[in-house]
């Protein structure tokens, strides 16, 4: 595997740069960068440290053709709105407003059914107000999409890392914290309570499965090659549950939490049928949670 530094070193890589203009949420314009590789150099590939995202992806990021990289979902989604990789795990919520540029790949999504959607907790149980100070993971997060579609007029809002969260809420930096990832298997033994599962809000609301997270290509890679990729990927996931102990050990190094319960529970919950391939429910759902984001 490839590292970006070696990459820089072993090739003279001319960069086409083309000014894009964009409209955020806010109304205001946004200009990034799409960055083209040079024919034939390996394509850049990048992911979350995240057990479900380690799991799926390892075997596909030994792969000499691709340079992997690792961030937290925001960072990546921040990244996204540079066109900086190839092939990238998104938030759904980020991939709503980069469609011009990346494509949505049928394999490689994470989604919640019934259970493993964004938990909003607190340290106590009182009622939340409107001027309550919210911990989010993230303005490009699905999580902070589905707090807002839950509570729109809970405006005071800060944005730090996931597995910050819970000791900002500890702490009293601030007043509750949606969470994900590993932190929502964790904040019980921290003498937190859950005020709201979001995951079951969406499922009664909608009675479809939730999208959280999905892996995107840049619409000008070749029609062929995003077809390989997606193969590729594909076989690489179907590896790692057929030999889980082959993809363990990265598994572990990259976790926040080493626990093996709790990374087998992340994994389960997110690693399943419409991980290998997005069906029609699951082309629904995104359609569904596209709609109410707009």
């Amino acid at each position: 595997m490839r590292t970006s530094a070696s990459l820089l070193r072993s090739s003279r890589r001319k960069l086409v740069k083309t000014i894009q203009p964009r409209l955020n949420p806010l109304g205001t314009t946004l200009y990034f960068f799409m960055i083209s590789s040079p024919k034939n150099s390996p394509h850049s590939f990048a992911y979350s440290p995240c057990p479900n995202d380690t799991f799926c992806f390892h075997h596909f990021s030994q792969n000499k053709k691709y340079t992997t990289h690792l961030h937290d979902i925001e960072t990546l989604n921040e990244h996204a709105f540079e066109a900086r990789y190839d092939i990238t795990k998104l938030s759904f919520h980020a991939w709503f407003q980069l469609q011009d540029t990346y494509q949505l790949l049928s394999v490689g999504s994470a989604f919640g059914d019934q259970s493993g959607g964004p938990l909003l907790i607190q340290k106590k149980t009182t009622p939340l107000s409107t001027d309550a100070k919210i911990a989010l993971p993230g303005k490009y997060t699905t999580a902070h999409l589905l707090f807002n579609l839950r509570y729109p007029n809970h405006k005071n809002r800060i944005f730090i890392p996931f597995h910050q969260i819970i000791q900002a809420v500890q702490t009293e930096q601030a007043d509750a914290g949606v969470i994900i990832h590993e932190s929502q298997f964790l904040f019980k033994k921290q003498n937190l309570h859950c005020t709201e599962d979001l995951g079951k809000w969406w499922a009664k609301k909608t009675n479809l499965p939730l999208p959280l997270g999905c892996l995107v290509a840049k619409k000008t890679l070749p029609p062929q090659t995003i077809t390989t990729i997606e193969t590729q990927l594909l076989q690489s996931i179907q590896l790692a549950l057929k030999n889980p102990k082959s993809v363990w050990n990265y598994v572990k190094k990259n976790a926040q939490e080493l626990d093996d319960t709790i990374l087998h529970k992340h994994i389960q919950t997110y690693v399943n049928t419409l991980t290998l391939k997005t069906d029609p429910k699951g082309l629904a759902a995104i359609k569904t949670l596209q709609s109410l984001a707009l």
